[in-house]
């Protein structure tokens, strides 16, 4: 299994990149979000990746992040989700917009993605939703006697930013180290967008 790729752009299509390791090109099926962050051709770069193996082919993904793999691989293990559905998705949605999405039921943001109806959005959201229940995510019902509607919306935001990382394969224990300095006022997306920034330069 080819876990990551480090190597030459070498060439750049619609939804793929080639990239050279060792004298060898290496095809990558790759969302749109990846490639907004690529280099220009002839520089380097790397990519996590994924291998797709078919009857009649052999594929490789390429990610940005280990969090749009992680997205991929979730998306891909549900019924009706191949590969070219999960890469439209994650064309549409950065990983934690995914995960926010799926958090609040939102199943007309997964729609926006080509290949992507109503029924097959709700499937997803349903599937995805039953991971985060296995984790034992906290309700997101605020504490009777909370002393402010402030510390009560702070409360609920931080809950389902707790439960959209979830679907991102983090444990509670996992985020929580990141979250003691997390502004208030910050938006559910914000938060899970720095927590995960938090976690990417301590590894």
């Amino acid at each position: 299994m080819i876990y990551s790729l480090n190597g030459t752009l070498v060439h750049s299509g619609q939804g793929f990149v080639v990239i050279e390791c060792g004298g060898v090109g290496y095809k990558c099926l790759v969302t749109m979000n990846t490639l907004r962050t690529l280099p220009k051709t002839g520089e380097k770069t790397m990519l996590y990746t994924h291998m797709l193996v078919r009857e009649d082919a052999v594929e490789l993904c390429g990610f940005a992040t280990t969090d749009e793999m992680n997205c991929f691989r979730l998306l891909i293990s549900i019924s009706g989700v191949g590969a070219k559905v999960a890469i439209a998705i994650l064309s549409e949605l950065k990983p934690e917009q995914l995960a926010l999405a799926v958090s609040m039921g939102d199943s007309k943001m997964l729609t926006k993605a080509s290949g992507v109806g109503n029924k097959l959005a709700q499937r997803i959201i349903l599937e995805m939703k039953d991971k985060i229940k296995k984790l034992g995510i906290a309700s997101e019902a605020a504490p009777s006697g909370a002393p402010s509607a402030a510390v009560v919306s702070a409360t609920v935001n931080i809950s389902q930013a707790i439960g959209a990382l979830a679907v991102l394969g983090y444990t509670p224990d996992d985020v929580m180290p990141f979250m003691t300095d997390i502004d208030p006022d910050m938006s559910v997306e914000q938060i899970i967008a720095q927590t995960l920034r938090a976690i990417g330069k301590k590894n």
